[in-house]
């Protein structure tokens, strides 16, 4: 089975993907331009790649809740579920952007390199827990 990634956000979005179904590797961080766009490029890496499981992180509330945020990414899985031959899942993300931020400066990456990997690695790390709970 093949994974891919999201960790949508509002300008960027972290795409992971596993194609052993046992690692999840950073692929790329991208610089939305508009939802059709968005969702054309996501699909096409999909179909692309010949994925099975589109992964969304879920950005939940602390509490467990649904959000404004996880409301936008559940919207955006629905219409990119028709252009896709894969099926959608979630991953709660809370704090993974908090944790690859944290790696990063242990790492010794400079402010204005992380910005530009730290999708990327939320994206990681949520593909790797959803990959260590099959």
């Amino acid at each position: 089975m093949k994974y891919l990634a999201i960790d949508l956000g509002d300008a960027r979005t972290g795409i992971a993907i596993s194609e052993s179904g046992i690692i999840a590797n950073g692929l790329e961080t991208y610089k939305r331009v508009g939802l059709q766009k968005d969702l054309q490029y996501i699909a096409d890496l999909a179909n692309n790649y010949k994925i099975d499981v589109v992964v969304f992180g879920l950005p939940l509330n602390m509490d467990g809740t649904f959000g404004d945020r996880a409301e936008k990414t559940k919207a955006f899985a629905e219409k990119l579920q028709p252009l896709i031959k894969a099926r959608i899942d979630y991953e709660d993300e809370r704090l993974t952007s908090v944790t690859a931020e944290e790696m990063l400066i242990e790492g010794g990456v400079r402010r204005d390199k992380r910005k530009k990997v730290i999708d990327k690695i939320a994206a990681t790390i949520i593909l790797q827990d959803y990959l260590n709970r099959l």
